[in-house]
């Protein structure tokens, strides 16, 4: 998870760019920033797929075969 004060700093650019918008250096830190929080967040979304089995309403796993293969790789 990004840290909290890199989130706020990301909002505070955001508010800044629709008001009286960006300078250079500012523009190149909120993409830095937007980049990095979308690369901790597909890691975490792969983590939460990965670690997720699915159940039918008969109680029979209906997992997906591929992720079912990530998490027997997982267990050894």
């Amino acid at each position: 998870m990004l840290s909290k004060e890199k989130m706020n700093r990301i909002n505070e650019l955001s508010k800044k760019s629709k008001s009286t918008g960006l300078s250079a250096d500012e523009a190149k830190e909120q993409t830095r920033l937007r980049k990095e929080y979308l690369e901790t967040f597909r890691q975490s979304m792969k983590g939460t797929i990965e670690n997720t089995r699915i159940f039918d309403p008969d109680g029979n796993e209906v997992t997906p075969k591929k992720i079912q293969d990530i998490q027997n790789k997982k267990k050894h």
